[in-house]
């Protein structure tokens, strides 16, 4: 019986700490149910996990997403945005469907500043004594 060591596993695996998670992991997902891809030859969970790792019968990316996914409390889902009607838009709003035109007025900054000046209020001017 040949033995697994990490030395077979270290190449697959960037560093030693991920390789004891994804072992951990997959020994976990085994004795949960899920099928091995190799024969057991009378071999422990880990041992087998650890066998397809070095044999990438399994891969371990896969591994580091399922692990990382059973670790989330919270899994964002993309769903889709709800249809927004727009504003005014009804029955009996009385705009065409078929009006795709839209136009926009054109202002120059002398018809800006005149517009905002009319909007400022007035100076107050200090009423002078006669004497």
């Amino acid at each position: 019986m040949a033995r697994v060591t990490v030395e077979d596993c270290i190449d697959k695996v960037e560093n030693r700490f991920d390789l004891v998670l994804l072992a951990s992991h997959r020994a976990r997902m085994i004795s949960s149910g899920s099928q091995i891809t190799l024969d057991r030859d009378n071999d422990k969970n880990p041992v087998v996990a650890l066998r397809e790792i070095a044999e990438t019968t399994v891969s371990p990316g896969d591994l580091k997403e399922d692990l990382i996914h059973s670790l989330q409390k919270y899994v964002e889902v993309d769903e889709p945005e709800p249809e927004v009607p727009l504003i005014g838009v009804g029955a009996g709003a009385g705009i065409d469907s078929d009006d795709t035109e839209v136009t926009a007025d054109r202002m120059t900054e002398e018809e800006l500043l005149k517009g905002l000046e009319g909007l400022a209020p007035p100076e107050e001017v200090p009423e002078e004594d006669g004497e």
